[in-house]
């Protein structure tokens, strides 16, 4: 198990600036840990039914990163339909 790069970070985290990208390193954590957190964010049911316990240390780190990352995301996104006014 090998740390993170920054190349493994690039490839696995979409719309990560150079900041989150050294946050993410600077955890100290694997690849394996990065797959691991991007697991419990895209769906946690499937790990708790497994009996996994919930994230922890890096993992945990990762996920507050990681869902941090979205939620930044969520507000830069583009607006949805009906979400401009129209002229009256």
């Amino acid at each position: 198990m090998t740390r993170l790069s920054r190349d493994d970070v690039v490839k696995a985290v979409d719309r990560a600036d150079d900041v989150t990208i050294a946050q993410i390193i600077g955890t100290g954590a694997t690849v394996e840990e990065l797959a691991e957190a991007q697991a419990w964010l895209a769906n946690d049911e499937p790990l708790i039914n497994d009996l996994r316990p919930l994230a922890q240390g890096r993992v945990r780190e990762l996920v507050d990163i990681l869902s941090e990352l979205e939620e930044d995301g969520d507000e830069e996104g583009p607006a949805g339909p009906g979400s401009m006014s129209t002229p009256s």
